[in-house]
């Protein structure tokens, strides 16, 4: 017998459904009939949803007939991106390149058909055995892509982890070298009170009036708000006075005196109870205590800033909360306002509309931060230094709540608005921007089940961020 007759040499014909999509032209029947036996011919019925958006990619759907929508969600509602209507056209199948490929959309049946499912393994195997070069590029092309994609995610976090840093930096800044310099000065005036005590001493001064001394001193020792041209009238005055009685070292002594409010009449009394041999020894302690209670002020009200900023930044990046809590919305904002603080410029007025009745939601208060600070970043940029930048909270449906950042900028054109959310799309010059700020609002927004409006024309941009009471189930 021919061994080309005998019943093992016999090639298998796959069915004529599936010999006639084009999708396949250019297989043999043999590899053809492979591919099909790998995987399993499907009925479906209208409404029947055949895989989900966002759940691994483990099977690869060919439609042999029916329609087959493909739907997105977006915010509260769904978006149909697509069809699959005509035979041959096929989604998902993506885990056989790519370890991490979910579906893009979820399949759901418009009317009755059947396809072919082939499990994304089995597809795998196939794809090497009879392709094996276009497999590796395949595979090659899905892990550069992945790779690419998580990179610029990390940049986008890496830049947004600077922007905290370079925020908190500029903020402490300021009151950290002011309470280190009060701190220093102390030390000098704590010098200067010892050794003026040890010039009181010398001079027998008598408790009684040491305490009546003192009982002057606690009616200036929270120094007064003067007006600096009293202040200038008031040294002089009382140089002159100090000149007059014998006091030495005036240049030092007057001007803490006067800038405390302290008058020649103060002096009168001061005299009265010191006598002339301790009366310039007592000027002088008096004058450092002053000196040094109001550099004891500085550093209580500098450290106090320091930590002000520090919880401020606390609070933008949830560390010490619970993933999914309670939120107040407000909190976020103004955490954010802050940690952006340094960006703003001197050209942008920033106001504020709070609701006082916006209620409390549950989210992921860190990730929401993340949403006004690209929010408020990208109404930043677009006013390009000078507008009102607006933010407003109100209650929203269903006990949600309702955020807009709010811009005087120029404006979206039709052709950005289209585009303003896709991922890597940005309209900044190379090296300003990564265009996943946007994308990533509308990841967050997405997740916690909410969604995202924006009116904008000439002059008045507006991003009105929609969050319900309890976060969506996106299981």
């Amino acid at each position: 017998m021919d061994k080309s007759t005998t019943p093992t040499a016999v090639r298998r014909r796959p069915d004529d459904d599936v010999r006639a999509l084009g999708l396949f032209d250019g297989l043999s029947d043999g590899q053809l009939a492979d591919l099909v036996a790998a995987g399993t011919r499907m009925p479906f019925e209208a409404g029947e949803e055949l895989f989900r958006e966002g759940r691994p990619a483990e099977h690869w759907w060919v439609l042999l007939g029916g329609t087959v929508e493909l739907v997105r969600h977006v915010g509260r509602g769904e978006t149909v991106l697509g069809r699959m209507d005509v035979p041959g056209r096929w989604a998902g199948g993506f885990r056989a390149w790519d370890d991490h490929g979910v579906y893009l959309a979820t399949g759901r049946a418009a009317t009755a058909g059947r396809v072919l499912r082939v499990p994304a393994t089995a597809l795998r195997a196939w794809s090497r055995r009879e392709f094996s070069f276009g497999d590796h590029i395949l595979e090659g092309l899905f892990r550069n892509a992945w790779h690419f994609q998580t990179v610029t995610r990390e940049k986008e976090s890496l830049v947004a982890l600077g922007t905290l840093a370079a925020g908190l930096a500029h903020e402490i800044n300021n009151p950290a070298s002011a309470a280190a310099r009060a701190a220093a000065a102390l030390g000098e005036a704590c010098d200067g009170m010892l050794a003026s005590l040890r010039a009181l001493a010398g001079t027998a001064l008598t408790a009684g009036q040491y305490a009546a001394l003192d009982e002057l001193r606690r009616g200036i020792d929270a120094p007064a708000v003067v007006d600096p041209i009293d202040a200038a009238d008031r040294e002089e005055a009382l140089a002159a006075w100090m000149g007059d009685h014998g006091v030495g070292r005036s240049w030092v002594t007057a001007p803490v005196l006067a800038r405390a409010g302290v008058d020649p009449d103060w002096c009168d009394a001061a005299a009265a109870v010191l006598g002339p041999t301790a009366l310039g020894p007592g000027l002088e302690w008096v004058a450092t205590t002053v000196t040094a209670a109001g550099l004891i002020a500085e550093v209580q009200e500098s450290t106090r800033r320091v930590s002000t900023q520090v919880g401020e930044v606390r609070s933008y990046s949830q560390l010490d909360r619970a993933p999914v809590g309670s939120t107040d919305v407000r909190e976020g904002i103004d955490s954010t306002l802050v940690v952006l603080r340094h960006r703003m410029p001197a050209g942008v007025a920033v106001q504020r509309g709070y609701a006082p009745d916006t209620p409390r939601i549950e989210a992921v208060a860190a990730e929401l931060n993340q949403v006004w600070t690209n929010l408020v970043t990208n109404a930043l940029d677009a006013m390009d230094g000078d507008g009102v930048l607006r933010l407003a909270t109100s209650p929203g449906r269903d006990g949600g709540v309702v955020v807009e950042v709010s811009d005087t900028g120029s404006g979206m054109p039709p052709e950005v608005r289209q585009h303003v959310f896709d991922p890597f799309f940005t309209t900044k010059p190379v090296g300003r921007g990564t265009g996943l700020g946007l994308d990533i609002v509308r990841r967050i927004v997405d997740r916690h089940g909410g969604d995202v409006e924006i009116d904008t024309r000439p002059g008045a941009t507006t991003f009105r961020v929609l969050l319900p009471a309890v976060m969506a189930d996106r299981s």
